[in-house]
């Protein structure tokens, strides 16, 4: 029986902790494009790269994992130096890894309502409602997000059934609406300005942004889950995107 690509990217990421070069086989090192640009692009091949860091004892965790098309989308928890959150996005060509994104966080929390940032479902459902899942994530993205139209929130999200994993959040739409609304000095506490990429399997869509925090430029990946037409669940990791001169690759964060 074939391996789904999900479960491939799981071994793959599984062998940072074990070391193991099979799972590696997964990528095409010879056209794999990084958007990491903190990631030097093919000065270390990837199965001697994991061999290193397996030395390090890692601990990685993939929490979930979601399959859309050619992409391949999974959230993490990695225990390095540092514990870390993170979402990985791969593009699948011709049956193998050519392109990779991601958006990495500190760990934190737990939040004021208790949730930690990777907690909850985990397994997507309503397979038939991928596409009207993410045509509702994409115009809300675009309407409550980027336009700020926040009087339509509840458009989108009900009130009071609304489970928030952002380890400065609450549950529930006010919470984010005041977080949407808040000025640190003159920026926007956070301001998104464009919707780059919009992945959904069954009852879960992840949202990669570009825009601000607190003034300084940043990528926001949003996980959404949803549920009878509401967004009703939110995961997220946010990163500061460094200046282009600081970057070890070409290839751009989005």
């Amino acid at each position: 029986m074939t391996m789904a690509n999900k479960d491939r990217i799981r071994a793959l990421l599984k062998s940072i902790e074990t070391g193991d070069p099979g799972p590696v086989a997964v990528v095409n090192e010879e056209k794999y494009i990084q958007h990491n640009p903190q990631t030097h692009e093919g000065s270390e091949g990837l199965a001697a790269l994991f061999l290193r860091l397996s030395k390090t004892s890692p601990r990685v965790n993939i929490v979930r994992a979601f399959e859309d098309g050619d992409f391949v989308f999974a959230h993490t928890e990695y225990d390095f130096s540092r514990r870390n959150i993170g979402f990985e996005v791969f593009r699948f060509e011709d049956g193998r890894a050519v392109e990779h994104w991601d958006n990495i966080q500190e760990r934190k929390g737990p939040n004021a309502s208790g949730r930690s940032m990777v907690d909850g479902p985990t397994e997507a459902l309503d397979h038939d409602l991928t596409e009207r899942n993410r045509a509702l994530v994409q115009s809300f993205a675009e309407t409550i997000l980027v336009e700020r139209r926040l009087d339509q929130l509840t458009d989108y999200i009900a009130e009071d059934n609304y489970a928030e994993h952002n380890p400065h959040l609450a549950d529930g739409a006010s919470a984010l609406r005041k977080d949407l609304g808040t000025m640190d000095g003159e920026f926007r506490h956070i301001d998104y300005h464009r919707v780059h990429r919009v992945l959904a399997e069954g009852s879960f869509v992840l949202c990669v942004s570009e825009g601000s925090l607190a003034g300084v430029h940043s990528a926001f990946y949003d996980l959404f889950r949803v549920a009878e037409g509401k967004l009703v669940e939110h995961w997220d990791t946010t990163e500061k995107i460094a200046p282009k001169s600081e970057w070890k690759n070409s290839n751009g964060k989005f």
